[in-house]
Formats: C-alpha cells, sequence, structure tokens
C-alpha cells in the first residue's frame, strides 16, 4: 500500500471471519441476502491451517525429472455465495489486479456514456480486457476516442511492446515504437478518460486516486464485492490505476454475480444486473477483444464455452472465471471460480493449467472441450526445432466443503 491510496487503510480483525476482517460493520441486507451473507460468514473462516504451506496444485516435468511446483489455492462458490469445493486457502488475500476491470467497467456504463457513444461489444470487451495490443485491439480503441472527439495522448498508462508475438515482431522488423494504446490497460484507461469526458471532469489527471472517475470506480467495486469505498483495502497496479485487496473466495463470489446478476445480486445491487449483464453478454460476444487471438486463456474459455463462461485473468496468477447457469449441467445455477497460484506464475503456464483442470472436476468440460483446451491443460515446452521437451500438468482434488472441516 502506498500514500497516494492512503484512504484504504488496512484493517485487521484477529480471527473473524474473512467478510468481517476485510470489511469491518458493512451492512446487512435483509431476506435472501441476508441468507446469503449468513451461509457465508459460516463457510468463510479460516479452517486451513496457520502458516502452512499452500498445497502442490501443477508441477512442470522434463523428461523425467519434476522441474518445479507451483502451489495456490482454488476455491469455487454457488449461487448463494457459500463455498461448495476448494483446495487450499479460501480466505488467502489477493490483489484483483485486471481481474477487477469487468466492475469497474460498470462506472462507465451507469453514468449513461456508454449509451451516448453507443459502444459496441467490441468496445465495451476491449475497455474490460487485457489485450494483446494487436492492431483489432488498436482500430477499435481509436474508433472510441474518435467518437468521443478525443485524443489517444490522455493515455497515462505508460508503454510496452505487445504480447501478442506477431504483432510484436512486426513492430520490431518495421522500427516501429508502441504507444500507450497498445499497453494491454489501455482500454481500461480509456473507459475513465470516457467516463470524465461524459461527466466534465477534468481529462488530464483522470488517473488521479482522487479524481471523481477513480471514486466512481471505487463505488462500483466495493458494491459489487459487498462492501463499503471507504472499507476498500487499496494498492496501485502496474498501470497507475488502484487495485484492490480481497480474500480469493470473494473474488469467486464476485464472478458469480458477473456470471448471473439477475439471479445473485441482492437489493444493495439491483441497479448494478443491468450494467453488469451487458459487460458480460459483451465480453462473451468478443471474447478476442478481451484477451487476443494467440492462445490467450480468457478468449479461449468464452469462445469454447459461448454462453456459458465469462472468465478474466489478474496478475501474480489470478483468475476468475463465472460459470453461467446451465454451465455446470442442465438446471443447475451459477458458480464462481478463482484460482491464485502462489508464486506469480510467471511463465503463465500453472494458472492456465490449473483453470482449465478445475473447470474439468466441475463438469463444465466434455470431450471436445478437452481436445480444444488441451495445450492450456497441459502446456508445453518446445524446442528451438519444435520438439515438445517439458510440460506443466496439474494434479489435485477439489474437495466438497463438507470435507474441509
Amino acid at each position: 500500500m502506498t500514500d497516494r491510496f492512503a484512504q484504504g487503510a488496512i484493517r485487521s480483525g484477529g480471527d473473524r471471519t474473512a467478510v468481517d476482517r476485510y470489511h469491518p460493520g458493512m451492512p446487512r441486507p435483509a431476506g435472501a441476502a441476508a441468507a446469503r451473507a449468513t451461509r457465508r460468514s459460516t463457510t468463510t473462516g479460516s479452517r486451513y491451517p496457520r502458516n502452512a504451506a499452500p498445497p502442490v496444485l501443477a508441477e512442470v516435468r522434463r523428461g523425467d525429472v519434476v522441474e518445479s511446483r507451483h502451489r495456490g489455492h482454488v476455491v469455487q462458490v454457488g449461487a448463494d455465495g457459500a463455498i461448495e469445493r476448494a483446495i487450499g486457502d479460501p480466505s488467502v488475500e489477493v490483489t484483483l489486479r485486471s481481474a477487477v476491470k469487468p466492475f469497474a467497467l460498470v462506472a462507465l456504463i451507469v453514468s449513461g456514456a456508454a449509451d451516448e457513444l453507443r459502444l459496441s461489444n467490441e468496445e465495451l470487451a476491449v475497455m474490460a480486457a487485457s489485450h494483446t495490443g494487436e492492431d483489432r485491439h488498436v482500430r477499435t480503441l481509436q474508433s472510441v476516442f474518435r467518437r468521443a472527439g478525443l485524443s489517444q495522448t490522455f493515455l497515462r498508462c505508460g508503454t510496452q511492446m505487445p504480447s501478442d508475438r506477431r504483432t510484436a515482431a512486426r513492430l520490431a522488423r518495421d522500427g516501429e515504437a508502441p504507444g500507450p494504446i497498445r499497453h494491454q490497460c489501455s482500454g481500461f484507461h480509456a473507459a475513465s478518460i470516457l467516463l470524465s469526458r461524459h461527466s466534465e471532469w477534468t481529462v488530464e489527471d483522470y488517473d488521479r486516486p482522487e479524481h471523481p472517475s477513480q471514486v466512481a470506480v471505487r463505488e462500483v467495486v466495493a458494491r459489487a464485492f459487498g462492501t463499503r469505498p471507504g472499507d476498500l483495502r487499496t494498492a496501485v497496479d502496474d498501470c497507475g490505476l488502484a487495485t484492490y485487496v480481497f480474500p480469493l473466495v470473494d473474488v469467486a463470489r464476485a464472478f458469480t454475480l458477473l456470471a448471473d446478476p439477475a439471479g445473485v445480486a441482492d437489493a444493495t445491487q439491483a441497479d448494478l444486473v443491468a450494467p453488469l449483464a451487458r459487460i458480460r453478454d459483451a465480453m462473451m460476444a468478443a471474447p478476442d477483444m478481451v484477451a487476443g487471438t494467440d492462445g490467450a486463456l480468457d478468449t479461449l474459455l468464452m469462445q469454447t464455452f459461448p454462453r456459458t463462461l465469462v472468465s478474466k485473468g489478474g496478475a501474480e496468477g489470478l483468475r476468475g472465471v463465472g460459470i453461467l447457469p446451465g454451465g455446470r449441467g442442465s438446471g443447475r445455477p451459477a458458480a464462481g471460480l478463482a484460482v491464485r497460484i502462489d508464486d506469480g506464475d510467471g511463465h503463465a503456464r500453472a494458472n492456465r493449467a490449473v483453470t482449465v483442470e478445475a473447470l474439468d472436476q466441475l463438469d463444465v468440460l466434455d470431450g471436445r472441450a478437452r481436445r480444444v483446451l488441451s495445450l492450456q491443460h497441459r502446456p508445453e515446452t518446445r524446442s528451438p526445432s519444435g520438439e515438445v521437451i517439458a510440460h506443466t500438468q496439474a494434479g489435485f482434488s477439489l474437495a466438497p466443503i463438507s470435507e474441509l472441516g
């Protein structure tokens, strides 16, 4: 935590439940929402041994040698927010990083700016994205900036080489330096710029934590996660905007809400239902805008399971997946899955393997999906000649909550 976001003061609460520990004193709505809150409080207490190492979720094997092991945590919740299956510590705290983007985008929609600009599914999806810097991402954002009468020079996300290999190779070949619009968070920043212009706020300093656009984002993120803005714990993401700290189980709950806003939202979240549904539908309609076309897992999951999954990863080995009603079988309600790789997963291989394995154990995958996602389920390392020389393999079992006590 830095002084920039000092208002998100660290709070602690001994052995209280995760909700109370991170968000003390939050109001509990009545009726069904209160029942959900009660159910949550009985399932989020710390059951994982204090100071115990997280379980091994995946191994990297080179020949007959286990070269490295990745530890972490996985939690799946039902539509009522109760933990159903898990391995590791559901209450481990994580920073949302880019997994916050679909929820932050609500601020733009509720302002009326998305309707005023007639934003398409592709345009909304790239604003919820960690895109790979492909030309399609750049053209989509440039179109929005032109329509809004704004310059892309307002972007304050910094610059980086596109993570799409073909695009990066072409830029290097042509001697073209990537501008901020190719940064993976440019769409996220564009949303704040558009919100600022629509609301007649200053644009040049949109990235400051005290700016009204960032206050608006904090408010909708807090509501989506069932807390109050003043109780949020914050830090600064690499792109310069805020990120937020939550127990992993709350990430799973938020993605359950994203998967089925109408069925999951409580009375305090009623006006988030339509915006979240619009964002979810945009992401599922344009999954190549959410990540990219070069094997990105978020994109592949939503392409493989249209109208079934909504997925968004974050840095340091985090991913949230919302499973829409019926995604685990006919008649079954929505669910949320959150995965955290403890070492940060620098090569982005363990999270892919673990996410696909967890979805398989949750009865989301069928034979076709296993074939389509085989290289994500078992990521390979190849030699310069193309020979497979190592692979990452997930190995764990999600235990029902009844077996975790």
